[in-house]
């Protein structure tokens, strides 16, 4: 059996570029974080608040999805033409200009004018989700998870901020209550544009560096590594989202108060984030497969915990192991994809992966909250756990086959 595995040229800075830009963007990625908080905190209620039919009022987040969706592929291969400076700062523009549609929508009292504003605030998202394949750009092969960490700690910083925000902007331009949470989100997208100028990273080339053309993408979607790692990414993004998003809900249900959601969603988002600081170095360590298969494990363990009782405790605890259990799961796997593929076939590859994630978020994020409603939040709780389940062994025959064949712990 052989291995296809590329290892990248060693950076003769001793990886000092990557570092600087692997900081840059944990900046701009905490910067793109807080807008995101923003509007998780208050799309639902600005929709409600503007639409006659109330049955609409989440369609603001299922348009934010959308948007997401159909701009990930166009994002990627902008960048490969214009480079990642250049791209970032366009998602940026675009998430200041949504930020400013929708306080004139809420002025406006407009709910379609909001939802197309949210729409345009997806594609921002899907520019910042290449932060994390960004920082790999310029790394050796060594610092690359440690990169991927480095930017995704940044959420940390929005998980304190961005709810501040909302508490003090919400009043900020009363009586239109939530427009100064925009206009503070339109702050953030502008401040990431200057930080976003200073990342150094030089554009895909067109060509490998003894002039072979990129391999189609076909072939090298044969690598079962490759495909292992974007199905790991997949369900590990996927069931967060779908645990996370009918817990509130689930929560009111069983008569808590909406406080004590607010705080489980906080914890969760602090355990999304706050293990980025060691999960570099946890690959490092253990490799890719085995951190990834912990976070598997992880999210399976928080369905059972939330499966268990309708308990403060038991919603607090389940939402802590399903932060933690992504923040493994996405990282290692978001690490395997940069194994598998080329400089120069590096965009349409990441491509594919964030398409594949966002189609199954956007799927996620709706049938939750129908199975919520139509079954109960005993059957949200495990109807995930076997893609789980399919994900963990998946992983866990690559490692077999890694150590059998003899291959490095990190080779495809």
């Amino acid at each position: 059996m052989s291995h296809t595995h590329v290892i990248p040229e060693q950076p003769v800075d001793g990886d000092k570029r990557a570092k600087r830009n692997a900081l840059i963007l944990s900046f701009a990625q905490a910067l793109y974080y807080i807008s995101a908080t923003i509007q998780v905190a208050t799309t639902g209620l600005v929709g409600h608040v503007l639409a006659e039919d109330k049955s609409l009022a989440t369609l603001p987040v299922t348009a934010f999805i959308i948007g997401s969706l159909i701009t990930t592929i166009p994002a990627s291969m902008f960048m490969r033409e214009v480079g990642r400076r250049a791209g970032f700062q366009l998602g940026a523009v675009t998430g200041a200009l949504s930020a400013a549609l929708a306080t004139y929508a809420i002025y406006d009292r407009s709910f379609w004018l909001f939802c197309f504003a949210i729409f345009l605030s997806g594609a921002y998202q899907a520019f910042a989700q290449y932060y994390r394949f960004a920082a790999a750009d310029t790394a050796s092969e060594a610092f690359r998870p440690r990169a991927i960490s480095w930017v995704l700690a940044g959420g940390l910083i929005a998980a304190v901020a961005g709810p501040q925000l909302v508490i003090y902007t919400k009043d900020a331009l009363a009586p239109v209550t939530f427009a100064g949470v925009y206009v503070a989100s339109a702050a953030a997208s502008l401040l990431a544009i200057g930080i976003l100028s200073l990342i150094d990273i030089p554009k895909a080339p067109k060509l490998a560096a003894d002039g072979t053309p990129p391999r189609p993408l076909r072939e090298i979607l044969k690598q079962p590594r490759l495909r292992i790692a974007i199905f790991s990414g997949m369900v590990s993004y996927g069931s967060m989202t779908f645990l996370m998003t009918a817990t509130p809900l689930a929560m009111v249900a069983c008569n808590h108060s909406v406080d004590s959601a607010a705080w489980a969603i906080q914890w969760h988002v602090l355990a999304m984030f706050a293990p980025s600081f060691v999960t570099g170095r946890l690959i490092d360590r253990f490799g890719r497969e085995r951190v990834v298969l912990a976070g598997l494990l992880l999210l399976a363990g928080a369905g059972v915990v939330a499966h268990a009782g309708i308990s403060l405790w038991h919603f607090n605890l389940a939402m802590i192991l399903l932060g933690v259990g992504w923040n493994l799961g996405y990282i290692g796997s978001t690490t395997m994809v940069t194994d598998c593929h080329r400089p120069e076939e590096r965009n349409k590859v990441q491509a594919v992966n964030e398409f594949m994630v966002f189609g199954l978020l956007a799927f996620a994020s709706f049938f939750s909250g129908k199975l919520l409603h139509d079954t109960g939040w005993e059957t949200v709780t495990i109807s995930y756990l076997p893609f789980v389940v399919l994900a963990s062994g998946l992983v866990f025959l690559l490692s077999l086959r890694s150590t059998r064949w003899g291959a490095a712990p990190n080779s495809p």
